[in-house]
């Protein structure tokens, strides 16, 4: 059977100096209370649901959140749930900027865990967009249409590194900063490596 006290391993996330220590702690305490187990996963608190992810803890300068892995597929009635960018398909983040909101938002942050742990028993998966269906730059498709070997190299990579470079490509707003990019990409997507390799 699951354990659904706080891990140790995850403690020091809690105790740790910092802007959202309070905020945290008082969402760790309503998310074990809806029993999920508690882990350490990209450095944060992960609460799982027989092994899968359901909710994660995190926080940045202007906000900390809880952030749902299949945040897509919940009700949102209430319109908590936020994307965090357009290019997020899966996850969506209840925000806060105070304890005294996470304490009058606690109803609904436990009816959108149970949601959640309720997708999770289904098996429900979050329908995410193809490659084909993501934006190619323009620069990028000349790019494409004038080097053989480039487009070789790009359609031999996994679709995930294919998304990776096309919305690196799609993101500015000038051209010229986009064809900057390219270039700087062309000799890695020929050696088959990813942006992030």
């Amino acid at each position: 059977m699951s354990d659904y006290r706080a891990n140790p391993k995850v403690d020091f996330f809690f105790n740790k100096e910092g802007q959202w220590q309070d905020e945290y702690k008082k969402l760790r305490a309503i998310v074990l209370d809806c029993q999920l187990t508690e882990q350490l996963k990209w450095g944060c608190p992960c609460y799982t649901y027989q092994d899968t992810n359901v909710v994660l803890i995190h926080g940045f300068k202007e906000y900390c959140a809880i952030l749902f892995m299949k945040g897509a597929l919940l009700a949102n009635a209430d319109g908590l749930l936020i994307q965090q960018t357009e290019n997020v398909q899966s996850a969506r983040q209840i925000r806060f900027t105070s304890l005294q909101q996470i304490i009058e938002q606690e109803t609904a942050i436990k009816a959108h865990i149970y949601e959640a742990i309720e997708v999770e028993k289904a098996g429900l998966k979050v329908e995410l967009k193809k490659t084909t269906e993501f934006t190619v730059a323009e620069e990028f498709q000349i790019k494409l249409n004038a080097m053989p070997d480039l487009k070789k190299a790009f359609e031999a990579l996994t679709p995930g590194r294919q998304r990776a470079y096309l919305m690196h490509f799609a993101q500015p707003k000038q051209s010229k900063t986009r064809e900057a990019r390219i270039e700087k990409c062309i000799p890695m997507i020929l050696s088959g490596k990813g942006l992030l390799d």
